[in-house]
């Protein structure tokens, strides 16, 4: 099966392609806001260096979310420009899945809460249990504070909120630094493509959890009158 994968929802650009007969070709760049002008080059090259075409990819696999705002609209309209053109199908998968996966090929672990970093002191979460064959996500994908992520002992924390945030999740299981690589793409997507996961180009959609990063003028001055007003005498 001939899969390109790619992730751009951290500050990390990661590419991964499959090729016959080989172990995949990885790339790994800076992400974030760079990623939209240093991600088609690194397909195009891996393409080039697996002597594949576009045309002959099974399906474009991306991190769809949660992430950066910017990292995910770029993966989204990407795969879909490229496999539109190539006439292949797209296949979305959860960057907290991606996560997961990565986490049970480092330490061999099936009951993970995965964590990524959603910035404005707040992390993205959801737990994951792998049943043998694939992960199940076990409940919503969630935007919280570091001190409200809970973790039943036995449970593995993986992610990329260690540093930042460490000192303040609540005890759990063991903790795993984990990224949502486009090798852990590639090695979930031959199930998810089993299960008939993989949509048409134009049906393929990020997965945001905050609907707002911002703030209006009028907002900000609005918090900050009531701000005025909760310390004025009675």
């Amino acid at each position: 099966m001939n899969l390109l994968a790619f992730d751009t929802s951290t500050e990390t650009l990661s590419v991964a392609l499959t090729v016959p007969d080989g172990a995949p070709l990885l790339h790994a760049g800076a992400g974030g806001a760079q990623a939209s002008a240093t991600l088609i080059p690194a397909v195009l090259s891996l393409l080039a260096q697996g002597r594949l075409e576009l045309r002959e990819l099974d399906a474009i696999v991306f991190g769809s979310g949660p992430g950066s705002f910017t990292g995910l609209r770029t993966a989204c309209s990407v795969a879909q420009g490229l496999a539109l053109g190539a006439g292949v199908p797209v296949l979305p998968v959860e960057t907290l899945m991606a996560v997961a996966e990565e986490a049970r090929s480092l330490t061999g672990a099936s009951d993970v809460l995965a964590l990524l970093d959603a910035r404005m002191d707040e992390v993205y979460a959801a737990r994951y249990r792998h049943d043998g064959r694939r992960w199940r996500r076990e409940d919503a994908v969630r935007l919280a504070r570091p001190e409200d992520v809970v973790a039943a002992p036995g449970i593995v924390l993986a992610g990329n909120v260690f540093r930042a945030y460490g000192d303040r999740l609540q005890p759990g299981g063991d903790r795993v630094d984990a990224a949502p690589t486009a090798a852990a793409l590639l090695r979930l997507a031959p199930a998810l493509l089993e299960d008939g996961e993989a949509v048409p180009p134009d049906q393929a959609l990020p997965l945001y959890v905050r609907d707002k990063v911002a703030q209006t003028t009028a907002e900000r001055e609005a918090t900050r009158a009531a701000a005025r007003q909760d310390k004025m005498p009675p």
